[in-house]
């Protein structure tokens, strides 16, 4: 029997259930996947909590990568056999196999291993349009990072180098701060004791950043947008810490003319065409070395709990992986 983490309830980790399911033959437009790794992501506890709403009884997971094992009636460009990861797509992907819509996935090269694809494909896709597409970046620009030791943080570190840009990168830890540097951070800040917008602007001459990427939310908004410099530009793509508070725009105006943005990668990755160059862009990096993807932490599929605990209490560095 196939199996699954379900939820029926939304909580704490302990509202998660392992449980049997039965998965059935894919429909027109469907595939069936056989899951060889599934991603762990910080948006996987904002379903389990209730922050996003999601019908319940419920699965969860929306990253995963494995194989193609069955493709149903009008499907083209995946066959039975075929290597595939996939973000993005209806919840469900803590489970051993699902059948889900082909037009989710993604060709995976075989140059690149499924815990690697698992660990990377919403991460880097999220980096990608971070760095490719959210604002206009030149060599030389410096931009801010939270979490710079998490899994998007050193993806953006990495592939920040590869564009030329200068990285300022905020951690809670001494072990994260040598991670951060490890992987291309030019300068890390300890967020947790240090005053985060005097620290940019003494590494700025004063200036402040054009671009500042935040993840972690509501302990460290303030200080981020405190960071830009005129008309820089604040990019919400996370509430690690909790959601942001509200904004006062005048408040925008009497900083610099400041902008706000909360971004979804669903948003970057709807369009097909925009999807396959930005995950081709991804996929080229890694497949030359140019950008390291560490799994630092594997968890059972079925330990889903532990994988949790863990993964909101801050122990965990880079990505992380479920294996079934």
């Amino acid at each position: 029997m196939a199996h699954a983490i379900r939820f029926k309830e939304t909580g704490g980790p302990d509202v998660l259930r392992w449980e049997e399911v039965v998965v059935g033959a894919p429909g027109p437009g469907e595939v069936r996947v056989r899951h060889e790794a599934v991603g762990l992501n910080f948006a996987d506890t904002y379903f389990r909590t209730g922050l996003y709403p999601a019908p319940l009884p419920a699965g969860l997971g929306v990253e995963g990568a494995g194989v193609v094992e069955a493709v149903g009636e009008g499907v083209t460009g995946f066959a039975e056999g075929d290597r595939v990861t996939y973000t993005g797509s209806p919840l469900g992907a803590y489970s051993t196999e699902r059948v889900m819509p082909a037009d989710s996935l993604i060709a995976l090269p075989d140059t690149i291993g499924s815990e690697t694809a698992a660990a990377m494909t919403m991460r880097g896709l999220t980096s990608a349009y971070l760095l490719r597409r959210i604002a206009p970046l030149a060599a030389g620009d410096t931009i801010l990072l939270t979490a710079a030791a998490g899994g998007v943080g050193l993806i953006v570190c990495q592939w920040a180098k590869l564009l030329g840009l200068r990285v300022i990168g905020t951690v809670s830890s001494e072990e994260k701060a040598e991670l951060a540097r490890a992987h291309g951070c030019d300068h890390v800040i300890h967020y947790r004791r240090e005053n985060v917008a005097e620290r940019v602007r003494e590494l700025t001459d004063g200036e402040g950043v054009p671009v500042a990427l935040d993840s972690v939310g509501a302990i460290t908004f303030a200080g981020s947008l405190a960071s830009l410099r005129r008309r820089g530009l604040l990019v919400c793509f996370g509430t690690a810490s909790g959601p942001v508070p509200p904004i006062d725009a005048m408040q925008l105006a009497v900083r610099g003319s400041l902008f706000v943005t909360r971004p979804a990668l669903a948003d970057y990755i709807a369009d097909p065409a925009e999807r396959a160059e930005l995950a081709g862009e991804l996929f080229g990096h890694v497949s030359a070395g140019r950008i390291a993807i560490e799994v630092n932490q594997r968890y059972e599929l079925a330990d889903a709990v532990r994988a949790h605990r863990e993964l909101e209490a801050g122990h965990t560095t880079g990505s992380s992986v479920l294996v079934p």
